[in-house]
């Protein structure tokens, strides 16, 4: 049987993606209403997203085995439809056996459309996989409002066929505003879709 490849860079735009579309449409008009924030420039914006895996804990000697590296930039490249870079370390670290100069993580940032299209996956398909899910935390933003959360298997996304890696990886993703902060950016989250828990009032 043949083995999924990554896909091929597109040789045209992406379609416009719904999520963008809600985004300008409807939430930009919201921030208005809600917070005064009316100039387009001023506004809260999600900017880009970022992968992150983190595979220096693999290292054996000085390398890092081949298909452990070929199995994250795979669910990288399929998830993203963007080809993955490595990272090196930039100093060691015994404890988590990262050694300066040798490959450390493998990235992907993604923009515009395709972050759009990709968010739009997460919510919808990806986000519901989660093993026990009752939702997204909501303490996770930092103080400029980007929001990180982690994935502890690939498996989540409907993309990747498990029985055909030979390494199970998790994943660190930060979703990255500008002009923002925790209450602007959760208020666009929300209403783009983003399924955070949901906290009942006690009685």
């Amino acid at each position: 049987m043949a083995k999924n490849k990554a896909p091929t860079e597109p040789t045209g735009p992406l379609p416009e993606a719904r999520l963008a579309k809600v985004y300008k449409e409807t939430i930009k008009a919201q921030l208005g209403e809600k917070f005064g924030i009316t100039n387009p420039m001023a506004q809260p914006k999600l900017e880009k997203i970022v992968f992150n895996v983190n595979i220096g804990r693999h290292l054996d000697g000085t390398k890092v085995p081949a298909n452990i590296k070929q199995t994250v930039a795979s669910t990288l490249s399929t998830i993203t439809g963007q080809k993955p870079v490595f990272v090196a370390a930039k100093k060691s670290v015994s404890n988590f056996k990262v050694r300066e100069g040798y490959d450390s993580a493998v990235m992907v940032t993604i923009r515009r459309d395709r972050m759009w299209h990709f968010l739009d996956r997460f919510i919808h398909l990806a986000a519901p996989r989660i093993k026990d899910f009752r939702g997204l935390p909501t303490k996770a933003f930092d103080r400029q409002g980007n929001y990180s959360m982690g994935l502890t298997e690939q498996g989540v996304f409907p993309e990747i066929n498990m029985a055909e890696v030979s390494f199970t990886h998790g994943m660190n993703i930060n979703f990255v505003f500008r002009n923002s902060n925790p209450e602007l950016s959760r208020f666009v989250l929300d209403g783009l879709g983003m399924p955070f828990a949901k906290t009942e009032a006690k009685n």
